[in-house]
C-alpha cells in the first residue's frame, strides 16, 4: 500500500512538473523542401462568378471545390421544389452555408426552419434531416461533410434508398442510433447577421467566433474591417500549418490572400481560397467595407506555425 502511494506520489508530482513547465514560442518544425502544391479539385482561388458562370442556364448543379484528407465541400445548387429526403451521416458532422435562395432544414429534434442568404446550417452524427428548395428561384448552398462521410437512409418515414451507387449495393442494416450531441456551443443555425452584432475584436482587429466545433472539423467565423488591422508589412509570409490544409468562404467584403509560391489574391463574397499543409498564408480583411470569413480545416486548435525572425 505505502509503495503504491509512493508511486502515485510521483506519478502526481511529474505530472505537476510538466503543467508548471513555461511555455515556449520556440522550436523546429519540419517543411518540405518543395511545397505540396495544388492537385484537383484543388486550386488557390476559386471565383464564384466564375462556377455559375459555368453553369449558366442550369436549374441545378454541383461543384466539387475541395476534397482533400480532412474535409469535402461543394458548391450546390438546386431548382424551386428539389427536395433531399430524410437521411444521416453515422458518424460524422455536415453544414452547410446559404448563399442565394431559400432552404428548408427539417433536422430531428429541431424545429423546421428556412434558411437565407448568409445562413448557416450543421446537424451532428445520427441526427435525421432533409432539405427542401423553397421559393421561387434556385438556391445556392455552400456544402461540407467530412471526407468519406457516408449517408445512411431510415428505412421508416424516409426515403428508397438510391438506386445505383456504383462498387456498392444497398442491405438492410439495424444501427443503435443515437441522435449526436449538438454540445462545445454549436448550434443548429445561426444567421450571418447574428453574427455579425455579437463581433467583438480583439487587440488584432479580429473577431473571432465559433460556428463548428468537432473533433472531426472545425469552422469559425472571423470578421472585422482593414482599418482596424496593423499597417501592412509585405514581407510578412504569416503561417502555415504542419497538419493540415486550410481554406476560407468569403462571407462578406474581400480579403486579401498572400499564398507561398503563388502570389497575393483578393477574394470576394462567395468566393473560396485553398491553402495546403505547409503552406505560407496571411490571410487580411481589405477594402474600406467590414470583411469576413468562414475558415474550416481538420482540427479544432489548428497549430499557427511563423517565422522564428519577422520580416
Amino acid at each position: 500500500m505505502k509503495r503504491a502511494f509512493a508511486v502515485l506520489s510521483c506519478c502526481t508530482t511529474a505530472v505537476l512538473a510538466q503543467r508548471s513547465l513555461p511555455p515556449t514560442d520556440a522550436a523546429w518544425a519540419p517543411k518540405p523542401t518543395k511545397p505540396p502544391g495544388y492537385s484537383a479539385p484543388h486550386q488557390p482561388h476559386v471565383k464564384l462568378a466564375e462556377v455559375r458562370a459555368r453553369h449558366a442556364g442550369q436549374s441545378r448543379w454541383s461543384e466539387v471545390v475541395v476534397d482533400d484528407a480532412y474535409l469535402r465541400s461543394v458548391y450546390v445548387q438546386s431548382a424551386p421544389g428539389d427536395k433531399l429526403g430524410a437521411r444521416f451521416h453515422p458518424e460524422t458532422r455536415a453544414w452547410w452555408v446559404v448563399l442565394d435562395g431559400e432552404l428548408r432544414f427539417t433536422i430531428e429534434g429541431v424545429e423546421p426552419l428556412v434558411a437565407r442568404k448568409g445562413s448557416m446550417v450543421q446537424v451532428p452524427l445520427q441526427t435525421v434531416f432533409s432539405i427542401e428548395t423553397v421559393g421561387s428561384r434556385p438556391a445556392l448552398r455552400f456544402e461540407t461533410d467530412v471526407t468519406g462521410a457516408r449517408i445512411l437512409y431510415p428505412k421508416e418515414g424516409g426515403e428508397a434508398a438510391p438506386a445505383v451507387l456504383p462498387g456498392f449495393e444497398w442491405v438492410p442494416v439495424k444501427i443503435g442510433r443515437r441522435r449526436g450531441l449538438w454540445g462545445e456551443g454549436n448550434r443548429s443555425h445561426v444567421s450571418f447577421e447574428e453574427m455579425t452584432r455579437s463581433a467583438k475584436p480583439d487587440e488584432r482587429g479580429l473577431s473571432v467566433q465559433q460556428f463548428v466545433k468537432d473533433d472531426r472539423g472545425a469552422s469559425n467565423f472571423i470578421s472585422g474591417r482593414e482599418k482596424d488591422l496593423a499597417p501592412l508589412n509585405p514581407k510578412d509570409r504569416g503561417h502555415f500549418h504542419p497538419e493540415c490544409s486550410e481554406y476560407w468562404l468569403i462571407m462578406a467584403g474581400q480579403i486579401r490572400y498572400p499564398i507561398e509560391n503563388y502570389g497575393v489574391i483578393i477574394a470576394d463574397e462567395g468566393d473560396v481560397v485553398y491553402a495546403p499543409i505547409f503552406t505560407f498564408h496571411a490571410p487580411r480583411f481589405h477594402g474600406p467595407g467590414p470583411s469576413c470569413r468562414l475558415a474550416m480545416n481538420g482540427f479544432t486548435n489548428i497549430a499557427h506555425l511563423r517565422d522564428a525572425e519577422p520580416h
